[in-house]
């Protein structure tokens, strides 16, 4: 297939471009054009790369007849965050493509009262953030066109992303890096609450896997979304745990209240809102349909996605494991 990839050089592009080419598939990279995929891969040399500007382009009503004019058979969206971005693809594609397959996120999940939560569950509770709502409404209109109007769409739902070159999801549940560090150097880390929340990861790689199963199981992903995530979620206790293991240590571990927890001076913020938003939800999302559908299997548990992305990031000098 000719398969268009908005977003290409992304965090799932990276991984998902080359995949498609080692397929066979003939690729379409559309990106910013500023800046290269996360890790090198000769595949990319057999892929013709469109720079495209989406807000400009979308500014001007011209986004959605310039990816059609790619001539795709497959549109593959990475990164689209508004209702009226994916309305306006869909009427440009409409008759010109086969699938239109959309990077949505658990985050449209609300809190789960039955866990694990699988993509049926009924949505009797909103998510909690503007993300997890804009991205609710756009996999409920894609759905829709496909089950009424026919349009060939499918929703991919990633959990925390992780791989090499960015932060993950740390077991306080937020991005400072100085927490992995703690924990490689045996230092106190506090953590909310009893560290019974969970976060769930997958590894970029693994998500790109999904997209790749979904394109290429047409008449089983049409008008159907699916969770993309690790096998099993992690509570933060045991991740913290197990990270402080990688280095031959016995975690240090405090545990508070969550507003005693919000006033200690090692996190900000930035760091109290992020952690807050991830506990909140606590997701811990089932696999078994895209399993079942789809023929997905994660390469990656959540540790050792999240491991790969520490060493990468102690290589960095990012994360400091020294005694």
């Amino acid at each position: 297939m000719r398969v268009t990839v908005i977003g290409a050089t992304g965090h799932i592009g990276t991984y998902l471009v080359p995949r498609l080419v080692r397929a066979g598939h003939e690729v379409v990279a559309v990106s910013r054009g500023e800046r290269n995929p996360y890790q090198d891969d000769s595949a990319w040399t057999d892929v013709e790369s469109v720079e495209i500007d989406r807000e400009t382009a979308e500014e001007r009503g011209e986004f959605g007849e310039e990816i059609a004019a790619t001539n795709p058979d497959a549109v593959i969206d990475l990164i689209c965050f508004e209702l009226e971005s994916a309305e306006a693809l869909v009427a440009s594609l409409r008759g010109e493509v086969q699938h239109l397959l959309h990077c949505g996120t658990i985050w449209v999940h609300g809190p789960s009262d039955v866990v694990p939560t699988t993509e049926d569950s009924p949505r009797t509770r909103r998510p909690l953030g503007e993300y997890g709502r804009k991205k609710a409404e756009i996999e409920a209109y894609l759905l829709d066109e496909a089950r009424r109007n026919d349009f060939p769409a499918t929703v991919l739902h990633p959990g925390h992303i992780v791989g090499p070159g960015w932060e993950p999801v740390n077991p306080a549940g937020n991005f400072d890096t100085d927490v992995f560090s703690r924990l490689a150097r045996g230092k106190e880390v506090a953590l909310p609450n009893f560290g019974l929340e969970t976060v769930h990861h997958v590894h970029a790689d693994d998500v790109a896997q999904g997209f790749q199963r979904a394109l290429e199981n047409w008449s089983a992903a049409v008008g159907e979304s699916f969770h993309v995530v690790s096998p099993r979620a992690l509570t933060l206790r045991g991740y913290a745990e197990a990270v402080a293991g990688w280095f031959g240590r016995d975690a240090d571990l405090t545990y508070l209240p969550f507003d005693e927890w919000a006033d200690r001076p090692e996190y900000d913020e930035e760091d109290v809102e992020m952690t807050e938003e991830h506990i909140r939800y606590s997701p811990n999302m089932s696999i078994e349909k895209a399993r079942e559908k789809l023929g997905y299997e994660p390469r990656y548990t959540s540790l050792e996605a999240t491991r790969e992305a520490v060493e990468a990031l102690i290589e960095a000098g990012e994360v400091d494991s020294s005694e």
